[in-house]
């Protein structure tokens, strides 16, 4: 039995969650949420999402936990919400927005300007004497991640230096140089 999949989904107050022709639907303060569903079986009883799975065949097994955890993330995204912030590390790396237009410059010789999708909130923080700081929200974490992925490929860290766009708290795996 998978370890994740058998575990039951607490549903905290606030939070509705409906299931219906392979369809769960989870409502709370942060927003809506969906996610179709195959070859498992999902109940909602007495405050807890339990998935099941049909068989014991690979295919099934495998959905068991993915599907468990795609609920939770779910259930966790509407009624707290997921953050990612990321760090310019490089000089004259800035970042400004105005609502949810991201204006990056890194080094390239224009700007670079981003539509973040209106479900990802955008946040730029700038101090002097440190890096730049973009921080995203928003109570879906698998949009959530793909916006941040997207803005990190922009300029990737560099293994000698570290230059380039980072996730807070990400450790780079450095290089050393020439050695003369």
């Amino acid at each position: 039995m998978s370890r994740i999949g058998k575990n039951p989904i607490a549903i905290p107050s606030g939070v509705t969650v409906d299931v219906k022709d392979g369809v769960i639907t989870v409502k709370g303060k942060k927003g809506e949420l969906t996610q179709d569903f195959i070859d498992v079986t999902v109940k909602v009883e007495e405050g807890q999402v339990i998935v099941e799975r049909s068989s014991d065949n690979k295919n099934d097994r495998s959905k068991h936990g993915l599907y468990r955890a795609l609920i939770n993330n779910m259930i966790i995204g509407v009624s707290e919400g997921f953050t990612k912030s990321l760090e310019l590390v490089g000089v004259g790396y800035r970042a400004s927005n105005q609502g949810n237009k991201l204006d990056i410059a890194l080094g390239f010789s224009h700007n670079i300007v981003l539509d973040v999708v209106s479900e990802v909130t955008v946040e730029t923080v700038s101090e002097k004497g440190k890096n730049p700081i973009i921080k995203l929200s928003s109570h879906d974490k698998q949009l959530l991640g793909q916006v941040a992925a997207k803005i990190r490929s922009f300029r990737k860290p560099e293994p000698y230096k570290g230059k380039g766009v980072k996730f807070v708290g990400e450790e780079l795996r450095r290089k050393a140089g020439k050695s003369a």
